[in-house]
């Protein structure tokens, strides 16, 4: 687990899943831990054994998705020597390293039926049977599970045990995603920021420009804070002027213009990734001054470029396919000759 990453946030519903999961973590019963990747799952799983009982015990962590399903039930039950090819000798499985402490199933949903089957009754009865072996083991183990899943869904499809869900479902804590977080984009903005300009040996952090932070409330964030959390770092590093306020990011790593080209069957990825999403069809429902619409998104386009260029006017121009004239019309126009101090 990632523990440089803290709880950071003050939306009402960030709030109430870090709550439950504070008020879930004395109590002996299994707990879900449902949301989106980078949504923070494995800190709620830390949070819920270090508020426990058994704090001063293992929390042992399995991702399921990381196995093979061959190997998934060796490394959850334990497996004696000689009990397949390879096993030239005994293993203990993770059931009995977390034994009296706390053991979190990462990614359950890719668990085989199998597994389940052997999950299902080790929850059940608090006994493991190694592969090969003859005689169950008592552990005493608090199971934290998290997934991405429509566990129900699943269940209702037959690919997941409806018993395990009712066995493990005690409490389900549903973690928002960072987009319906309202007010900590900006919050958990500023933390990564100042703390890579730390990390940079930075006098002072300069903060970002408001077309930075306006993109930054823009844009969607599939991967949530983990990828919130990249974005900054990454504008923070590469920005070369310490005393100024950040002034560009870029959401997609991978975007350059000497990218090999996509192959025929795929689709073209445009020249330029943009950092906010297109207009939607309501928002344009809701232009009525055409003309002030024009002008604003004109002067995004130009932020964005002069941030991206690091305020160098001339390769601004050139990468708008303006000359330098036409450049200096438009940023007077819009007030931008000077650059942008926050």
């Amino acid at each position: 687990m990632d523990r440089e990453v803290q709880f950071i946030g003050q939306s009402g519903a960030f709030l109430d899943a870090v709550e439950r999961a504070s008020r879930a973590a004395p109590m002996r019963r299994p707990v879900l831990v449902i949301g989106e990747r980078g949504t923070g799952k494995e800190l709620i799983a830390e949070r819920l054994h270090r508020l426990s009982t058994r704090w001063q015990e293992p929390l042992v962590t399995m991702n399921c998705a990381a196995l093979p399903e061959t190997l998934i039930e060796a490394e959850l039950f334990g497996h004696e020597a000689g009990a397949f090819t390879g096993a030239t000798r005994a293993r203990v499985g993770r059931f009995e390293e977390a034994d009296r402490g706390t053991l979190f199933l990462d990614e359950l949903g890719t668990l085989s039926m199998g597994a389940q089957e052997r999950l299902l009754r080790a929850v059940e009865y608090g006994e493991v049977t190694r592969i090969g072996a003859s005689r169950p083991i008592r552990v005493d183990v608090r199971i934290v599970a998290a997934t991405n899943e429509d566990l129900p869904r699943m269940a209702g499809q037959g690919r997941f045990r409806p018993d395990l869900l009712d066995r493990l479902s005690f409490e389900v804590i549903t973690l928002p995603p960072l987009r319906v977080r309202e007010g900590d984009i900006a919050v958990l903005a500023d933390y990564f920021g100042r703390r890579m300009a730390a990390e940079l040996h930075w006098d002072a952090w300069p903060g970002f420009t408001p077309h930075t932070q306006a993109q930054l409330e823009g844009y969607a964030w599939p991967g949530n804070v983990r990828e919130l959390r990249n974005v900054i770092e990454r504008a923070v590093y590469r920005w070369d002027d310490p005393a100024t306020p950040i002034g560009h990011v870029q959401f997609d790593p991978f975007e350059s213009p000497w990218k090999p080209a996509a192959s025929p069957a795929a689709p073209v990825a445009a020249n330029d990734a943009r950092p906010a999403r297109p207009p939607a069809r309501a928002e344009l429902d809701e232009i009525a001054d055409l003309r002030a619409a024009v002008e604003a998104h004109e002067r995004a386009i130009l932020e964005h470029h002069l941030g991206r260029n690091r305020y160098n006017q001339r390769q601004t121009a050139k990468a708008l396919g303006l000359t330098y004239d036409q450049l200096r019309h438009c940023l007077k126009k819009h007030g931008l000759l000077e650059r942008e101090q926050g």
